[in-house]
Order: C-alpha cells, then structure tokens, then sequence
C-alpha cells in the first residue's frame, strides 16, 4: 500500500479565489475544495493544483535574477497559438519564448499573480539554458 496517495502542487499567491478561477478556465478545472485561505482544483486527468493565502505573497523576479525562479508548472499542449490566446484572454502574460517551431515548441508566461509556467508541444530534450 503507497504511503503518498496523491499529490498536489500549492502556489502561494494573495487573491487565492481570483487565481484558482484564472487556473481553472485555463485547465477546463473543477474546483474540489475551498475554505478562506486555499481553494483546489482538478483537471479532467487528475493533475490537482491549490491555491493558497498569503498575505506577504510577491511574485517572482523571473527572469531577472533577485527572487528568481525556483519552481514553474508546465502544460502540455496541442495548440501553442490557441492556449496563448486563452491565457491573455484570462488574465496572463507572454513572458519569452523558447523554440518558435518544431515538436517542442515551448512559450513561457506569467499567471495574473505573477507566477511563471510554460506551454510546450513534445517532450523537450535539451537542458535549461541560462
């Protein structure tokens, strides 16, 4: 029997109802629990994501070095151009891309508090650069 049943990746943010909603659109999410310092929710392949009160919340510097980026999420998508479209729509913004063509194009952007993750097509093969 597994000792860790499920797993759950939390971002600290200071609106927790207002980014679990930008997360939930974009995932096509329901939300699962909620109370006044965390909400969570769960995509249709069971990926979880909570959102989590913090009052002292500030976003990361990335890509500038100070408060920099320890930790993103990454999307595996079919459609680059049409889930950037739907992240602007709902609040995010670009923040670089990476390969602009191929099977592992990947852009990079930031959620309405701040906190950067990617979309890419494929499996990316090469090491971070940078």
């Amino acid at each position: 029997m597994a000792l860790v049943t499920a797993g759950v990746v939390v971002l600290d943010c200071a609106e927790p109802e207002k980014l679990a909603e930008f997360y939930r659109e974009l995932l096509e999410a329901e939300q699962v629990d909620a109370n006044a310092n965390r909400v969570e929710i769960r995509a249709a392949d069971g990926f979880r994501l909570a959102l989590r009160r913090d009052v002292n919340a500030t976003a990361p510097s990335w890509p500038r070095p100070e408060n920099s980026l320890q930790a993103h999420l990454e999307f595996v998508v079919h459609d680059v151009d049409a889930v950037e479209r739907r992240i602007v729509g709902l609040g995010g913004r670009p923040m670089e891309s990476g390969d602009a063509s191929g099977p592992t194009e990947e852009r990079g952007y930031a959620d309405p508090a701040g906190h950067s993750f990617t979309v890419r097509r494929g499996t990316p093969t090469a090491p971070k650069q940078g």
